[in-house]
């Protein structure tokens, strides 16, 4: 029985022998590497507060300097106490993270990125490794990465600069802890220090160079951007992220009598100034006065005003796409004279998403041709109507309100205005635009087509009908489908047809499109969508117009498209049995088809600066360099979707995927070692045959560890290089003598001997170098 009760003791004093046995723990003395490590970690933080428009720098970086300071205080300490406290600590902020992740399940990435921060603080107080600071210098790297994934503006470009100058040093400073050769308080220099031609083993390690940082920063910057340039990007999502965020009062937003219709920022629901405009400037106004919404968003619009002030320009939206794309707000099927209005704007359909999750679930697209995903995310950046852009053929959307509607002509609408701030993703099937199907598609059309869009005032059909049949005659060739009289009559607006910025405004007689086609020859830039409109249904095709923003400018550094106010304009759809609705740009200086997934700003960077490029050279110059740079860009994407698509088939591809990349990268040494040769040959070439005779001796002494110091006479250079045999050391010695009387002397020496004894020499030095690899029989010239 004692002997019993003395086990357990006599194992808790073994364990404390084991314990007390066991070496100290290696403490990191550099007072600057760990202060430049703190640094890397508040620039990580203050990156995610920039990019996030988060806070928590405000207390993160003070209490992670007041872990810093503890932990160099106690370095030697065992902490025991400090360390429960830290693992308490650690523990409240997981189960507080996975509180936060259950609400925030629609974008985790600032959750994942504040759990990070609150992990570095606890782990401030407990610095006493070397490789704990390199798990902050990771969790720091992980922050910027956050930080770069949640940034769609160019604020976060300083601060990636500032981490990599902060890095740099970091890494040097850390490199030389490791090695064992950084002194207790390492001092920075800023000249660079020679080292003393001695061994080895006295040698005296120089302290870190500022300048040679400096210089160093300065060489990765145009390497990394370069690399940039030429590194393809894609505009979207490679993976499935849905983010969704907005103000607190959307959660719940409903529809209610006074705010089913369209409505501005500013102005006030149901006091009947919404969906008003401020007759002729073209823009429409709040109860603030401001004039910055386009105004072809409302279910009603005039589109006989004249030249009026404009829009202030200002950007509305980012969108991170798949693709590029017209982002359709509003469609219009009841044309007026004037414009446009939504005949059935009160026939709502509203849809409603389940209480755990954003999702709203749309009715299938119309359509059986062939579609493609397409997953765009908008952050509003200035008040917007309540009126959500998307992509043509939404399916599926994931809105903070818990409820939106949809028109029948397929705008979607929220129950209060688009705030500043407010996110959103919306999947859509895009279809594919054949021609050739959409050429053979059939012309008889749904009932409920026919009566909605067809519809051309009387008092015009006739001559419009006329002018349109008289345009379609000047085809070279007879055109039957309705997808080929729509492309010829779109092309035809813009080669016959001008824009006047300075155009009256209609009298209240007028019709719109009698007056573009016959008085005015043109009119205003969204006359043009509104006159193919009425011309296609003059011929019985199906057409309606639809408003909203174009692509917008695409920005290569953050892969967002920025679309101004100024983006906005009208389309016309036309509709073909059996694929749906199809977008069609008529006005001058547009694309006819408005961009789709076809386009990618694959090489976004490359293009600008081509772009800039271009505007200097002759215009056929250019359009040859174009042709060749569209077939080498979308060659290279498309090896770049085929290797992508090998590698994560599966284990095999991956393995095989290696394989190549394995391939490549030796292909690639091959050629990178004859390119170093041809470059020394060419070298060689250039040089004097003593001086050639001279170089080449140098180089074959310094392959052998015996390189020339620059402050060295060839002289002094022979008597002291290491050479291992007396008559290796007489070749140097008659080379370099031979080199001194040519260069100083201006003598004319025997270059043919002395090339033989270059070549003695370089036999001798491998028949070294084969008896120190421990082969030590005599080797024949």
């Amino acid at each position: 029985m004692q002997s019993s009760r003395l086990l357990p003791r006599r194992w808790y004093e073994q364990l404390q022998q084991r314990l007390a046995s066991l070496p100290p723990l290696e403490t990191e003395e550099s007072i600057v590497l760990r202060a430049m490590v703190q640094l890397l970690v508040a620039v990580g933080i203050v990156a995610t507060d920039v990019a996030g428009g988060t806070w928590m720098s405000l207390w993160a970086i003070p209490l992670s300097l007041v872990g810093g300071v503890w932990s160099w205080r106690n370095r030697r300490k065992r902490n025991i106490a400090a360390k429960f406290f830290i693992a308490i600590g650690m523990l409240i902020a997981l189960a507080a993270f996975f509180i936060k992740l259950f609400e925030n399940l629609n974008d985790t990435r600032l959750v994942l990125a504040e759990l990070l921060i609150q992990l570095q603080i606890f782990h401030s107080f407990d610095l006493p490794r070397r490789k704990d600071l390199g798990y902050s210098m990771v969790i720091a790297l992980i922050l910027l990465g956050v930080a770069a994934t949640v940034s769609e503006t160019l604020a976060f470009g300083p601060l990636l600069l500032v981490f990599l100058a902060v890095a740099l040093p970091v890494l040097v400073l850390d490199y030389r802890s490791r090695l064992g050769f950084v002194d207790r308080f390492p001092q920075f220099s800023l000249k660079k220090q020679k080292q003393p031609l001695s061994t080895a083993s006295t040698r005296k390690y120089p302290a870190v160079s500022l300048k040679q940082l400096a210089l160093l920063l300065l060489a990765i910057l145009p390497l990394g951007l370069t690399i940039f340039a030429l590194m393809p990007r894609f505009p979207g999502y490679q993976q499935y992220t849905f983010p969704v965020s907005g103000a607190a009062e959307l959660e719940n937003a409903r529809f209610n009598d006074n705010n089913r219709g369209i409505y501005n920022p500013g102005v006030r629901a149901g006091s009947g100034q919404n969906d008003t405009q401020n007759g002729g400037g073209g823009t429409e106004a709040g109860e603030n006065g401001e004039g910055d919404i386009y105004y072809g968003f409302r279910s009603q619009i005039d589109q006989g005003f004249g030249a009026g002030g404009g829009l202030k320009p200002k950007t509305v939206l980012r969108v991170r796409s798949q693709a590029p794309g017209f982002w359709r707000v509003l469609g219009f099927d009841r044309y007026t004279g004037r414009g446009w209005e939504i005949s059935r704007d009160d026939k709502l359909t509203n849809i409603n998403r389940s209480s755990w999750s954003y999702q709203f679930f749309l009715s299938p697209p119309y359509g059986q041709g062939e579609t493609r995903q397409v997953i765009q995310t908008y952050t509003v950046v200035e008040p917007l109507p309540n009126l959500v852009p998307a992509l043509s053929q939404p399916k599926n959307i994931y809105f903070p309100t818990p409820e939106i509607a949809v028109d029948p002509e397929g705008g979607i609408r929220a129950p209060a205005t688009l705030a500043e701030d407010l996110s959103y993703t919306v999947i859509s099937e895009v279809p594919y635009r054949d021609r050739t199907a959409l050429g053979k598609a059939p012309t008889d059309y749904p009932k409920n087509i026919r009566n909605f869009y067809l519809d051309v005032p009387p008092a015009i059909r006739a001559k419009v009908r006329q002018k349109s049949e008289e345009l379609l005659s000047r085809s070279p060739k007879p055109i039957a489908s309705p997808y080929e009289k729509t492309l010829w009559l779109a092309q035809s607006l813009k080669q016959n047809y001008q824009m006047f910025p300075n155009l009256p405004p209609l009298g209240e007689k007028d019709d719109l499109v009698e007056s573009f086609l016959f008085r005015y020859q043109g009119g205003n830039p969204d006359h043009f969508a509104t006159v193919l409109a009425v011309m296609l249904r003059s011929l019985d095709i199906p057409a309606r117009v639809a408003t909203g923003y174009g692509t917008g400018q695409f920005n290569p550094f953050t892969g967002f498209y920025l679309v101004k106010n100024t983006d906005a304009y009208a389309v016309t759809e036309v509709f073909f049995p059996k694929y749906g609705w199809f977008a069609f740009d008529p006005m001058p200086g547009h694309s006819l088809i408005p961009p789709s997934f076809e386009e990618y700003e694959t090489f976004g960077v490359l293009r600008q600066f081509w772009n800039w490029i271009a505007g200097w050279l002759p215009s056929p110059v250019t359009s040859f360099l174009n042709l060749v740079w569209q077939k080498a860009s979308g060659a290279i994407a498309v090896l770049l979707f085929a290797f992508w698509r090998l590698v994560s088939g599966g284990w095999f591809g991956f393995i095989l995927g290696l394989i190549l990349l394995a391939c490549l990268g030796f292909l690639g040494w091959i050629i990178w070692n004859n390119w170093k040769s041809w470059r020394y040959r060419r070298k060689l070439s250039k040089m004097p045959a003593m001086e050639r005779i001279y170089q080449q001796m140098l180089d074959s002494l310094a392959l052998r560890g015996a390189a020339k110091h620059p402050a060295q006479t060839p002289l002094e250079y022979a008597r002291s290089a290491r050479v291992d045999s007396p008559e290796t050391a007489a070749i140097v010695n008659e080379i370099s003598q031979a080199y001194v009387r040519w260069c100083y002397g201006k003598e004319t020496q025997n270059t043919a001997y002395l090339s033989q004894q270059l070549r003695a020499l370089n036999r001798s030095l491998r028949r070294l170098s084969v008896n120190e690899n421990g082969d030590t029989r005599p080797t024949p010239d």
